[in-house]
């Protein structure tokens, strides 16, 4: 079913861990098959920036001449917080994939210092299916999750899951809970990453998120691109329904 969507409004994606947004590829096309929504992918460097840096690399990229809403996959869950908290110009929504805004693991944020000693570059494949695509992994998606993986340096990898495991949780959670924007959340029903529980810990923070639950693993966005469309479409409907109410 095509659900019709205001041409105007720009879908920003940020992308996962990678940061490459070649991951984006099927949930693009899948967006286009349902819907007249654009897109614009905004690639992290391959170089160590912690946070602060990208949300400062990420809001010189964000669209200056028309509004747009922000999807966070994942890893940009707390870009996206912060760019709710204090929303440029134009940003009418924020929608979050399996993603967080404060660490979705607290109880590693201990070992966080044993991360010099992982050997990211070396990973075997079945690691990284188990926790990213299990139980819907297929050689296209693996073959893509490797190709996008291969292009960023195992010493960047480390640095953004310590980004993650320090993320202050307080100023986190303050951040996100000072915004209005409206907020859209997917969630992935067998996802091993980010316990269905952050998800809770965001509608808490902001009780009117619009929660959707996906049958998939983390990739949730590759592996069910049509059934994420639909829901972006759906949401991004209801907000042009609202502005014309207001």
């Amino acid at each position: 079913m095509t659900i019709s969507s205001p041409a105007p409004t720009l879908l920003v994606l940020l992308p996962g861990m990678d940061g490459t947004a070649l991951l984006f590829q099927r949930f693009d096309a899948a967006l286009r098959a349902q819907t007249t929504i654009t897109t614009q992918a905004i690639a992290y460097p391959a170089a160590p920036l912690d946070y602060a840096a990208l949300e400062a690399f990420v809001r010189e990229r964000l669209p200056q001449d028309r509004p747009f809403v922000v999807l966070a996959e994942s890893f940009s869950g707390p870009l996206g917080a912060a760019l709710r908290a204090d929303p440029p110009p134009g940003m009418r929504a924020l929608i979050l994939c399996c993603s967080f805004v404060r660490n979705p693991r607290p109880l590693l944020a201990p070992l966080r210092h044993l991360l010099a000693f992982v050997p990211f570059g070396a990973l075997p494949g079945f690691v990284l299916r188990q926790a990213l695509l299990t139980p819907y992994t297929t050689p296209p998606l693996q073959a893509e999750l490797a190709a996008a993986l291969a292009q960023v340096p195992p010493s960047v990898l480390r640095l953004r899951l310590r980004a993650v495991l320090d993320i202050p949780e307080k100023d986190a959670s303050r951040s996100f809970a000072r915004g209005s924007l409206p907020v859209l959340y997917l969630r992935a029903r067998h996802d091993r990453l980010v316990p269905p529980a952050n998800a809770l810990q965001i509608l808490h923070l902001e009780p009117g998120t619009q929660l959707v639950d996906i049958d998939a693993p983390h990739m949730l966005l590759q592996v069910a691109p049509a059934a994420a469309a639909h829901a972006v479409a759906a949401f991004l409907t209801g907000l042009s329904a609202a502005q014309e109410l207001d």
